[in-house]
């Protein structure tokens, strides 16, 4: 198993995912996976914060349409048909541990931090919890490594293959204030 190499980022690149998230991005390590323009889609995140917190979702999905994308599938109750799967596909519950030992594996390339020591993100090894963070990493490890990131990335209604970025450069539209309506 090798770690998926992190693109450098700019303080450009910091700037863009403290604009995506609406806030501030804390202790970004790399850029684990990018839009088809060079935005970054997922960061990778330090997995102890610099006030010493535990963090253990090394894959963050920054991206605002990809986000969106999979809230709207997670809204859809399609963690259930996940976890079913899981119970019911031995194929599928191995490579969903075999995700889970890769992204231990990742993460710990980064350093130790024993309060988090075995414990990945997203309900791996054994449910399916956050699809954000399934898709990170699959995003960020590639096709046919996470494989409920991978069919959440498929059902979504995103594509990494698509650019849908904001321009966070511009000033945010005025509005003025109008009549309330009921």
């Amino acid at each position: 198993m090798t770690r998926p190499p992190f693109d450098p980022f700019s303080s450009a690149d910091i700037d863009l995912v403290s604009a995506q998230l609406g806030r501030p991005a804390r202790n970004v390590v790399g850029i684990a996976a990018r839009c088809v323009c060079g935005a970054p889609t997922v960061v990778a995140t330090a997995p102890r914060l610099a006030d010493g917190t535990p963090f253990p979702t090394l894959y963050y999905l920054c991206h605002p349409a990809a986000t969106a994308a999979i809230s709207s599938l997670e809204a859809t109750q399609v963690m259930n048909e996940y976890n079913d799967l899981l119970a019911d596909d031995d194929d599928v519950r191995a490579a969903y541990e075999r995700a889970h030992a890769s992204f231990l594996f990742d993460r710990d390339q980064l350093g130790s931090v024993p309060e988090i020591a075995g414990i990945s993100s997203g309900g791996m090894p054994s449910r399916v919890k956050c699809l954000h963070a399934l898709a990170a990493h699959s995003l960020a490890a590639g096709p046919g490594v996470n494989p409920i990131g991978d069919l959440a990335l498929e059902r979504a209604p995103w594509s990494p293959e698509v650019c849908v970025c904001l321009d966070y450069s511009a000033a945010p539209p005025t509005v003025e204030p109008g009549p309330a309506r009921a």
